[in-house]
């Protein structure tokens, strides 16, 4: 087990190197910071010395090797746009992502694993069917045609929600500011997080549905009925247990891409987050806050996907026997 976990953490730190080296750049050959800074007016004397001040007159791998440093350490510089600390502004957003990240998962699994499988347990009956079709339409809708169509009734029309916005948020801790403990911020958060989490349920139903059906056909599951156990014990103490492992996959995936791909809805709503900071960073070209999301995103997908790999082995037993076997 620990020479895996080495082996994952190098093949991470790779990863995150390949990403590091993809956001350092940008800084090479998109936009000039020095012009973004100093504007068209300056001088050759103020161009130099801002240039030597951020480091651009040394060598590329020079560069490169402080870039890390700094990523290393959670510094990034200034924004472009706004003069700040990219850090600072990654710390105000990122609260917002994750709760609703976390809100829109957390529906995910509440919602598209016991439907997945009562689709496969009801495989045939009309209600299964009808599922099955309106999980098409969840797969196929685009999330920023959903949030329009939500902000449409449930906003402009019915006014029973907000449209836009985060609402009343509190401090949990040190610093993080959610809107989970107060009415105004769940009526703010309740249309972006089931506009996110619709495709995920939907995705989440008809693979475990899938995986269920093909669990359901194993030799096992018949020696388990032969031996006289209840459907209930078939069910949900045997099949449903070896359906996890892929489903934990996919939720390990899309947990990062709530978080990544939280870009559209956060537009939408005006949710603001990390999202929406990182669409007003390309829209001005904002080089620090790009590279920070790019580095922060691959950071979150490599921390997930670990956990994941890990849980494999305690879901399944039979993993951490290949492994012992492999490993000898």
């Amino acid at each position: 087990m620990l020479a895996f976990i080495i082996r994952r953490l190098g093949q991470a730190v790779l990863v995150l190197l390949t990403v590091a080296f993809l956001a350092f750049m940008l800084f090479q050959y998109v936009g000039d910071p020095v012009t973004n800074l100093l504007g068209q007016d300056a001088t050759p004397e103020q161009r130099t010395q801002l240039r030597a001040d951020l480091g651009l007159d040394q060598t590329f791998p020079v560069q490169f090797a402080n870039f890390v440093g700094r990523a290393v350490q959670g510094e990034f510089g200034l924004s472009l746009r706004q003069g700040r600390k990219v850090s600072t502004l990654i710390g105000e957003r990122f609260p917002a992502t994750l709760e609703l990240a976390l809100t829109a998962a957390l529906l995910s699994l509440l919602l598209g694993l016991p439907l997945g499988v009562y689709a496969a347990l009801r495989r045939g009956h009309a209600d299964a069917q009808l599922l099955m079709t309106a999980s098409l339409l969840g797969v196929s809708l685009p999330t920023f045609l959903i949030g329009i169509l939500f902000i449409f009734v449930f906003s402009a029309h019915l006014a029973w929600l907000p449209g836009f916005g985060r609402g009343e948020t509190v401090a949990w801790g040190s610093w993080w500011q959610t809107g989970w403990f107060t009415l105004d911020g769940w009526k703010h958060l309740l249309m972006p997080s089931v506009t996110l989490a619709i495709y995920q349920i939907t995705l989440l139903m008809r693979l475990v549905r899938a995986e269920m059906l093909e669990v359901l056909r194993t030799d096992y599951i018949k020696f388990a009925r032969a031996r006289g156990l209840s459907n209930r014990a078939v069910h949900f103490g045997h099949a449903l247990k070896n359906t996890l492992v892929p489903v934990i996959t996919i939720t390990a995936l899309q947990l990062g891409g709530l978080i990544a791909f939280s870009i559209i809805t956060e537009t939408v709503f005006q949710w603001p987050g990390m999202g929406l900071l990182f669409v007003q960073a390309v829209q001005f070209a904002d080089i620090p806050v790009m590279a920070a999301y790019l580095c922060l995103i691959a950071l979150i997908f490599v921390a997930v996907n670990l956990a994941a790999d890990l849980l494999y082995v305690v879901v399944d037993p039979r993993l951490r026997v290949e492994r012992s076997t492999a490993g000898h």
